[in-house]
């Protein structure tokens, strides 16, 4: 077996926006909570929301104590991680991944900000190799204790720098883009389900509460060596906004119901707040992640 599984990088996102005509340069309002839900005992998902100022300054996450940053950020980093559920040590795995990517990201600062032309194919090999580290964490990790084999975690990225975003994504987390009144995915699920509706055997209708919806087939860590890594690139423009979310959320939720709560345009800690409890009212059967990012025509800063 390879020690590398292939890269999607020409993968299309599931649907596409429209691109807007309005000038930038953009300010960027986010927040990310996480829920252990109300069926859970603890909760395995992890996020990230970091500034990088040619340091990467954490402005926010579930594996650091809160300090909420102002400045002007040459980048900013969005990451969701969902511990693979039912699989010993899922929390682990999450924090392990969103870690590395952290080091990762710290390691590649000098390539990939203040470049002069925009995001280029470096940021690509360099998100894709920040995966690939984690990946191998984590299997490193359960190799060296049995009672942990097997565990892995999604893990979707939000990589933005000026009006550029890139994503870097694996498993069924999602990242969405609210632009100009409609709500698109970005990511594809990288699941069982997802990959026989692609294929035409399932239609969406029998997809609905399959009982196999919840088999991932990528993921970084798990008992397959090698992470297949999709990645897209975007413009961002005034208006848009950025969902990155685990799938306690979108289990729980529909996507015309998030874009309702998106398009009531409340400050990013709100929102969050409503999708998380939306969520848990409907059920909460698993553990809910989010991250929201709204941008605007001013100065950086991250929203309380």
């Amino acid at each position: 077996m390879s020690n590398v599984a292939p890269t999607l990088v020409d993968v299309a996102p599931v649907h596409t926006p429209p691109v807007a005509s309005e000038e930038r340069p953009l300010s960027v309002r986010c927040y990310g909570q996480s829920d252990a839900g109300r069926v859970r005992e603890r909760n395995e998902d992890q996020f990230l929301i970091a500034s990088l100022e040619k340091t990467l300054r954490i402005g926010q996450s579930s594996l650091h104590p809160s300090g909420i940053q102002q400045g002007n950020a040459q980048g900013m980093l969005f990451v969701v991680a969902d511990g693979m559920g039912g699989v010993a040590g899922g929390d682990e795995a999450s924090a392990l991944a969103v870690v590395e990517v952290e080091q990762a990201m710290l390691g590649a600062m000098s390539r990939v900000l203040g470049q002069s032309h925009g995001i280029g194919m470096g940021v690509f090999e360099e998100l894709r190799a920040a995966l690939s580290r984690a990946d191998d964490r984590v299997r490193a990790e359960w190799r060296s204790r049995p009672e942990l084999k097997g565990m892995g975690t999604t893990l979707t990225l939000a990589y933005v720098t000026g009006a550029d975003l890139v994503i870097a994504h694996v498993g069924d987390s999602r990242c969405y883009l609210r632009r100009a009144g409609m709500l698109y995915q970005l990511t594809r699920d990288h699941t069982l389900v997802n990959d026989l509706i692609r294929r035409g055997v399932l239609t969406l209708e029998r997809a609905h509460g399959h009982e196999l919806r919840h088999v991932v087939t990528n993921v970084v860590g798990g008992l397959t060596e090698g992470v297949a890594t999709e990645v897209h690139k975007l413009g961002l423009f005034p208006g848009d906004v950025l969902l990155l979310c685990t799938d306690g959320l979108t289990e729980m939720v529909t996507d015309e119901e998030i874009d309702v709560i998106l398009a009531e345009g409340l400050d990013p800690k709100a929102t969050c707040g409503r999708l998380v409890e939306l969520a848990n009212r409907h059920g909460g059967r698993d553990n809910v992640t989010v991250v929201v990012a709204q941008y605007d025509p001013t100065t950086v800063a991250v929203a309380e």
